[in-house]
């Protein structure tokens, strides 16, 4: 645990080399990364992740947050570890905190990874209506076996969801300290005000995209219009894969981020 301008904030550590630090998507914490992608990452890296305001151990969101805010978050947290600049891979609105920390701390990202995400504004494709009002439906009805069960359909492909043990490993995951219904609520009102699509032709850093074309949380053509707005962006597809692609091809994943990271360590200009 550190303190971020007064927060509790939890942090995790592992591996050695230059730092790489993952911020994670709505509802999610440190464990959802999963120990196979993460390990992948740590023979490379150090890699930090942080748990966002009100999810995992980090203390309970106080009110009302921006995405600019968990932006500050981030930068508080390599400041509070004395890292100078770090490469970043941010997912779904790990990727859109991840958007803001470059957007409003550009010294602070060496590379930039984004996943499954989107830029906000009325450009971004938005989630199809039937996708919103399941999840909706799950959550508020209290009942966290459905909320478990409606998160493992539609944040991962088809072809995932056949083998049972992966719903087994998803269902023990997402109810290790699940987010409150407030905290989601909040996220959500975050993520509906964030809107980078004019702000992203200003960015200057070394930046990866991924996304999954199996994607029913975040269409894929979000993934294709990102990297179309951040000049020199390269775009990765990944055929049949879902919302967390490092979940469903963890070693592949890592090795994107791995390649996309290294090729501009300091060690390699």
């Amino acid at each position: 645990m550190i303190e971020v301008d007064g927060r509790a904030v939890h942090v995790g550590r592992r591996g050695a080399g230059e730092p790489l630090l993952l911020i994670a998507g709505l509802s999610h914490h440190t464990a959802h990364w999963g120990d196979e992608f993460l390990d992948a990452l740590a023979r490379d890296f150090e890699v930090i992740t942080m748990d966002n305001r009100g999810t995992g151990g980090s203390a309970r969101a106080d009110g009302r947050f921006t995405l600019p805010e968990l932006a500050g978050d981030v930068a508080g947290v390599l400041a509070v570890l004395q890292i100078d600049s770090a490469h970043v891979l941010g997912v779904s609105m790990g990727g859109m905190i991840a958007q803001e920390l470059a957007l409003g701390h550009p010294e602070l990202v060496r590379t930039l990874t984004l996943g499954c995400t989107l830029f906000g504004g009325e450009r971004a494709v938005r989630t199809a209506p039937e996708v919103i009002e399941s999840i909706s439906e799950a959550v508020m009805s209290g009942d966290r076996e459905r909320a478990v069960v409606n998160g493992f359909e539609v944040s991962l492909s088809e072809a995932h969801r056949a083998d049972p043990a992966n719903f087994e490993r998803f269902k023990a995951v997402t109810l290790d300290r699940p987010v409150s219904v407030s905290v989601l609520l909040m996220q959500l009102e975050a993520i509906e005000a964030f809107d980078a699509a004019d702000r992203l032709v200003s960015l200057d850093v070394p930046t990866l995209v991924i996304h999954g074309t199996e994607d029913h949380l975040i269409e894929v053509h979000n993934g294709e219009m990102v990297a179309e707005a951040i000049p020199g962006a390269r775009l990765e597809i990944l055929d049949g894969v879902g919302h967390l692609f490092f979940w469903e091809q963890p070693q592949r994943s890592a090795a994107l981020v791995r390649e996309h990271a290294l090729a501009r360590a300091w060690g390699s200009q």
